[in-house]
């Protein structure tokens, strides 16, 4: 997907989710690291988005993470900004700052510096948060396509996530009915069985005339 690909694609899922989330009333937040706002901008960029959008959280410093979202500071030390760990705990502390129903979290490596062992260029965690107490992460190597490549394809990927999280959970799978039994059946005849009901049983003696 190029970057035009996903620009036109991200004004798509975002009328899609701003449009879902009229329909169940459900508002937003937005915490972005490698992103700078783009999710918000997204959203915001098509009127009469205020009813869903709430605010959005550029925290892209360590210390902004920990400041604006309450990312614990051991969290960040063990396990990096880059990391599901952080992008978790970015989700939930938007929750917790915002009074609104979901929030959603990026934080990546876009490029073309910024690499580390084990976290390549391309690198980007999301998660998302519900205030019903679901949520989700999802973990994106897009590669060394470009550092605008790189943003906005995680747009479209946040979207698409706060859009499955806001279509709520799937309703648990019904139970497939066992096909009915007939408990009358007859029982098999066994050989025995059936030689004893084809026994025809002992005559009568017959008395005699009297003379």
């Amino acid at each position: 997907m190029s970057g035009n690909d996903a620009r036109s694609g991200s004004r798509a899922l975002a009328r899609s989710l701003l449009d879902l989330c009229r329909s169940r009333k459900l508002t937003i937040a937005t915490a972005e690291s490698c992103t700078g706002g783009l999710v918000a901008g997204a959203l915001t960029d098509i009127p009469g988005s205020s009813d869903v959008i709430d605010r959005g959280f550029v925290t892209y410093s360590n210390a902004a993470k920990h400041a604006m979202l309450g990312v614990e500071t051991a969290t960040l030390n063990t396990f990096g900004a880059v990391s599901k760990e952080t992008a978790l705990a970015m989700a939930v502390g938007a929750l917790e700052h915002a009074d609104v129903d979901l929030a959603v979290s990026i934080t990546g490596i876009a490029g073309p510096g910024g690499a580390v062992p084990g976290k390549p260029v391309g690198l980007v965690h999301f998660a998302v948060a519900a205030r019903d107490g679901r949520i989700m992460h999802r973990e994106q190597r897009f590669g060394a396509i470009g550092r605008s490549n790189v943003r906005q394809r995680s747009v479209v990927e946040a979207l698409r996530m706060l859009i499955e999280v806001a279509r709520g959970p799937k309703p648990a799978a019904k139970a497939k009915r066992a096909p009915a039994t007939d408990v009358h059946k007859r029982v098999a005849r066994t050989p025995r069985r059936a030689a004893a009901s084809k026994r025809v049983p002992p005559k009568r003696p017959v008395k005699p005339k009297k003379p």
